[in-house]
């Protein structure tokens, strides 16, 4: 009885530390040095997303009229969707994914990639449509991605995408809203 318990709780740490290494990396922009660099200078203020000057300005209860209740929980208050539950997850059109808060354009189709992690994933971004935050959540420091238009929070950025960035966009499908490309490739 013991010896179960003892590799029960051996399995748990093991877990614990897995989730940790995983997340553990940071995310950001074009380039890996571009992320550590945008990363320090927004991080400088203790807290950071409060002080960004966000051109899109609304009281929360605005935005709980605005959004659906999973919106809100993730746009706002810097929730996540279940792994391999959002709808983005394994889409692959051609088109535009889109700030569900404010319809800012964020992610182009063209650099969405299969990463298997459970997510939407992006290596690259236009690094005006996004702002990035130290988020020291849960243990761990990562970086949040945020909709640099409205605030809303969009997932994280972290340090395994593929080349030539280096980067994922681990973006919760809940935070997006997919336009679809409707011009004729001739």
């Amino acid at each position: 009885m013991q010896h179960n318990r003892i590799i029960a709780l051996a399995f748990a740490v093991a877990i614990v530390l897995i989730i940790i290494t995983y997340n553990s990396d940071s995310q950001g922009n074009s380039t890996v040095n571009d992320l550590e660099k945008n990363t320090k200078n927004i991080t400088e203020n203790t807290n950071e997303k409060d002080t960004m000057n966000f051109e899109i300005k609304k009281s929360e209860d605005v935005w709980k009229d605005e959004l659906s209740e999973e919106e809100y929980r993730i746009l706002r208050g810097k929730g996540t969707e279940r792994a391999f539950s959002g709808k983005y997850n394994l889409h692959f059109e051609g088109g535009e994914y889109l700030c569900a808060g404010c319809g800012n354009t964020i992610f182009d189709s063209d650099t969405k990639y299969s990463s298997h992690c459970g997510w939407p994933s992006f290596y690259d971004v236009d690094s005006s449509k996004v702002k990035t935050v130290e988020d020291r959540s849960y243990g761990m420091v990562r970086t949040e991605v945020v909709c640099a238009k409205c605030g809303g929070h969009l997932g994280h950025v972290f340090k395994d995408g593929p080349e030539p960035t280096g980067l994922r966009y681990c973006i919760n499908s809940v935070s997006i809203k997919f336009k679809k490309d409707t011009t004729e490739n001739k």
